[in-house]
């Protein structure tokens, strides 16, 4: 158990929770699902154990992922997954609440922002922080925000890329968009029903995703047996894909990732412009490790574009430095000391 004090970062993602506890570092990854049983509204599994449920579970169990694109869509579920990873981390008999330092996207909405606070609340917090994600990213990825230096970060999460150029410890610009991991998921899913007359789940899109997916001409085409059911025979089929038919499946969610750096950079004053020329691109997330993601940025901006090291964490890292600099966060998001309970 804890004492008093206690201080506790969460990555709220569209797919991955990540908790950082200070003094620990990260603790818990786990994915945002929750299995419910219908019947009696009790929770059966959170986390991991829940993932391996979805598409998968009885008439009684439904598998629920409760944060759709960045955001909250199902308050109640979000508060009991919530209320089980701080249980989780900071055990269950704890007699001091923690203070959460939570990240969100962007451009969330007022009513995003207290859905959030009061889902963190509801779950046991003592006081809720809220931060934007790329600042905390930017963070994570070792960039001194401080500075009168512009950084791009790209931000590629589950439900949102999120896109901001920082400088003197804020977001200069910045844009938020909901296309992210779960659409190049759905891209796959489309793409195997539209060329093969083959139905695929969400857990079968993402694994030809990690393991054959690129946006950009790979030199040596990887190929993936892929199984689903044939939608004229009904009957489970397999079929062989390779890379660079997924280079035609991603073509769509990567032009719009590219398009709004694009437009990003488009709006950046000249001096951070040329900041940014000079540094390059940082991208974190777990959509930035699509294999050739940074190249096509790369390509199509004219600007070097790399991933930073252990991109997946960064955001969570992010709020772990935030937690050694509470004070700090009054200065970086004013706003939100108001939203504080």
């Amino acid at each position: 158990m804890f004492g008093f004090g206690q201080d506790i970062g969460i990555d709220l993602g569209t797919a991955t929770v990540l908790i950082y506890v200070k003094g620990k570092g990260i603790v818990l990854r786990e994915p945002s699902v929750v299995a419910i049983d219908k019947n009696t509204n009790t929770v059966m599994a959170v986390g991991e154990e829940a993932r391996l449920m979805l598409g998968r579970t009885p008439g009684n169990i439904i598998a629920i992922r409760p944060l759709r694109e960045g955001v909250i869509s199902d308050y109640q579920v979000t508060e009991k997954m919530l209320r089980y990873f701080i249980n989780k981390v900071c055990g269950n008999n704890r007699f001091f609440k923690p203070r959460l330092v939570i990240c969100v996207p962007s451009e969330v909405t007022e009513v995003e922002k207290k859905a959030v606070i009061d889902a963190a609340m509801q779950a046991g917090a003592r006081r809720v922080h809220l931060v934007e994600e790329p600042l905390a990213a930017a963070i994570g990825a070792g960039v001194d925000i401080a500075k009168a230096c512009g950084t791009m970060v790209v931000d590629i999460g589950g439900g949102t890329t999120d896109i901001a150029v920082i400088a003197l410890g804020g977001n200069v610009i910045s844009t938020s968009i909901k296309v992210a991991g779960d659409k190049f998921d759905e891209a796959i899913i489309r793409f195997m029903r539209k060329k093969y007359n083959v139905m695929i789940g969400e857990r079968t899109a993402e694994e030809m995703k990690i393991n054959i997916g690129c946006v950009f001409p790979k030199v040596q085409d990887n190929t993936m047996e892929v199984r689903g059911r044939n939608l004229i025979s009904g009957l489970p089929i397999t079929v062989e894909v390779d890379s660079s038919e997924m280079l035609e499946a991603l073509d769509e969610p990567a032009t719009l990732i590219v398009d709004a750096v694009h437009s990003v950079l488009e709006n950046t004053p000249p001096e951070l412009a040329a900041d940014i020329s000079d540094r390059g691109i940082i991208m974190t997330g777990g959509g930035s490790l699509i294999d050739g993601l940074d190249k096509l940025i790369a390509s199509k901006m004219g600007i070097n574009a790399y991933v930073a090291n252990d991109a997946v964490s960064c955001v969570a890292y992010g709020t772990g430095s935030i937690l050694d600099n509470l004070d700090v966060l009054a200065k970086i998001t004013p706003q939100e000391r108001k939203l504080e309970l």
